[in-house]
């Protein structure tokens, strides 16, 4: 199941289960935006860290990966005197969304392609820079997005190492020569987006297309498909030694992990904590943190706390 129809799923439970209303036209899962972080810092509190009492609230939605970037965020403000509140695994966007948009919460971790996709769903804005700036007018006066990391959880074409190292794979250009030879993996449904699209962008035309659903990169591991379609920063990207290949012509689209932020609660410290974290997180670091939390199972504050230190954010 990809991003958009997981989150769609996750949010009508959410909202049934919690009474939420939806906002916005559209859901989906999961930036530098032109004026972002200033927007941001311009509409800041005069109060130490912002927000009522002088404290920030970082919320998380309802899956692991948010909720380790909601303490890597939390622990970031902290380090730097901000008066902090957790709110974290509190569910879909349908429900965090307005939370944030009502002042109850502050900061959230969000991957700004799917929020634009939530709040615009016809954009067709595709690059960081596009989807930020199409971000920009789509959000209401109140909240703003901050600089992004170059960090993204988004769809990808991936090969085993094996493979790559063969035919020298880096980008999914690199396929042209080999494409009719393999097989590709992903969700049933992967094929009837995705099949045209990449013949028409990237000139491939597979041998045949699985569908692999949930088992993609294991299918990539024991070799019954050499292409499959992973999430960026799923662990076992790192755990069976897979290869995202680079998207140069931007069929998935951007995705970067970006902090949302109602502006009211919000100063100029606490801006620039948050803007830091985004200056040092890359999909590679976060999904090797990702294979500690899913596989390891190890805390995720403790993830977190260990990646700020390495990073002289701690």
């Amino acid at each position: 199941m990809n991003r958009s129809r997981r989150a769609v799923l996750l949010g009508t439970l959410a909202a049934l289960a919690l009474g939420a209303t939806a906002c916005g036209s559209s859901a989906s899962s999961s930036n530098p935006l032109g004026g972002g972080s200033s927007a941001a810092a311009s509409g800041a509190g005069s109060t130490a860290g912002g927000g009522s009492g002088g404290t920030v609230v970082v919320g998380s939605a309802n899956f692991p990966e948010n909720v380790l970037l909601g303490s890597i965020y939390s622990q970031a403000l902290k380090a730097k005197g901000v008066n902090v509140e957790e709110k974290f695994n509190i569910g879909s966007r349908e429900v965090i969304y307005g939370q944030l948009q009502s002042g109850n919460l502050t900061v959230l971790p969000e991957y700004n392609g799917s929020l634009l996709a939530y709040l615009d769903a016809k954009n067709t804005a595709v690059t960081t820079q596009d989807v930020n700036a199409a971000l920009a007018k789509a959000l209401p006066s109140s909240l703003a997005v901050l600089d992004s990391s170059p960090a993204e959880d988004k769809d990808s074409l991936s090969v085993a190492q094996e493979t790559a190292d063969k035919y020298n794979l880096k980008s999914i250009s690199d396929l042209a020569a080999k494409a009719g030879e393999f097989t590709i993996g992903g969700p049933p449904e992967f094929k009837s987006r995705r099949e045209q699209q990449f013949k028409d962008v990237y000139g491939l035309t597979f041998k045949e297309w699985k569908p692999t659903a949930d088992t993609t990169a294991n299918a990539l591991k024991d070799g019954s498909i050499q292409v499959g379609n992973v999430f960026t920063t799923d662990p076992k990207i790192v755990q069976y030694k897979l290869v995202a290949l680079s998207d140069p012509k931007n069929v998935f689209g951007a995705q970067n992990i970006t902090p949302l932020v109602n502006k009211a609660g919000l100063d100029a410290t606490a801006t620039a904590a948050l803007n830091a974290v985004s200056a040092k997180l890359d999909t590679a670091g976060l999904t090797g943190l990702m294979k500690r939390v899913s596989v390891d199972k190890e805390d995720p504050s403790t993830v977190a706390r260990d990646w700020l230190k390495a990073n002289g954010l701690a």
